[in-house]
């Protein structure tokens, strides 16, 4: 394997999409960051999405494999749900052998970034963020462990900063009203490499991370003993931020908005508005989801206010 940084993540995407010539479409689940089926919108690249399977939370492992079956399909990218780590190998090997080349990506972005690639992983790339709302917060970077097999050239593109904030706030509208999107292309991919040297990055990585861990688990402690048991998530998915599942959302949120703290409810189903798929498990999840912040933008006084909130406005 080798190593590839770029300012973002979702450049390194890119530049793997736009390096080989086949363009046939790749699945992702349906509960997918914006920024990657938009990615490849900006590649050319056709996108399916796929359902989560209820249990596991993350991409329906059967139905991805049973579709690509057809040999219609040119990869399948892979994501971690709320940073769940588990790498389903035997799926990966399964793919492997039955399509050689069909490219496998390991999108581990709301993981914890491992700085030495994985002896046993069997994607062709896995992919690791350090930028803004990621467990290693150095407001820019990625970097992916690449198979030396896989074509990749960087792209080198231009950059506004005013056409990625105008990108954002189209997403994020359509999102929000449930709207088609449609994509127009603009210059709101960072492609630049004016970084820091892999051992300079390294460094900051190793830093910030020890750091970043060490807070996030006093904050998950006290997420864990004060609320109540049923409406959290599992352990390893309390990692990026401390994950509730609530039968009355939108009364939460507006709860904790207004007593001037903030939550989130990551991430929403993407089916019916980047593509015309359906994935109704997603759904539900994004529905019910509400991400509690343990990172360093949230104090411990804070955890303690805002468990008070949400018990007192549970349905």
């Amino acid at each position: 394997m080798i190593v590839m940084r770029a300012a973002r993540a979702s450049a390194i995407l890119y530049s793997l999409l736009t390096s080989g010539s086949v363009k046939r479409p790749w699945l992702m689940p349906a509960n997918i960051c914006p920024i990657v089926p938009i990615t490849f919108f900006k590649a050319k690249i056709p996108i399916e999405l796929v359902d989560i399977n209820p249990h596991t939370l993350n991409m329906d492992l059967d139905t991805a494999e049973k579709r690509t079956m057809t040999g219609h399909y040119g990869g399948i990218l892979y994501a971690h749900t709320y940073g769940e780590t588990s790498t389903p190998e035997s799926f990966f090997r399964s793919i492997k052998s039955r399509s050689p080349e069909l490219i496998l990506i390991d999108d581990r972005c709301l993981t914890t970034p491992d700085l030495d690639p994985s002896p046993v992983n069997s994607a062709d790339v896995v992919l690791y963020s350090t930028g803004y709302a990621k467990v290693v917060e150095l407001s820019f970077g990625g970097y992916a462990y690449i198979n030396e097999s896989i074509l990749y050239q960087h792209a080198v593109l231009p950059f506004s900063p005013n056409s990625h904030d105008e990108m954002e706030k189209s997403y994020q509208a359509t999102i929000r009203d449930h709207q088609k999107y449609n994509y127009a292309d603009s210059d709101w991919l960072d492609t630049s490499l004016n970084l820091p040297s892999w051992y300079d990055y390294r460094r900051q990585i190793e830093d910030n991370r020890t750091q970043s861990l060490e807070h996030r688990m006093e904050l998950n402690k006290i997420y864990t003993a004060e609320l109540p048991n049923e409406i959290q998530l599992p352990e390893k998915f309390q990692n990026w931020r401390f994950n509730l599942r609530v039968k009355n959302q939108e009364a939460v949120l507006n709860a904790i908005f207004a007593a001037g703290l903030f939550a989130s409810a990551h991430y929403a189903s993407l089916a019916g508005i980047m593509t015309s798929d359906e994935a109704p498990q997603a759904g539900k999840l994004a529905s019910q989801v509400v991400n509690l912040f343990n990172d360093h933008h949230f104090t411990a006084v804070q955890a303690v206010s805002i468990c008070r909130i949400i018990t007192e406005n549970l349905a």
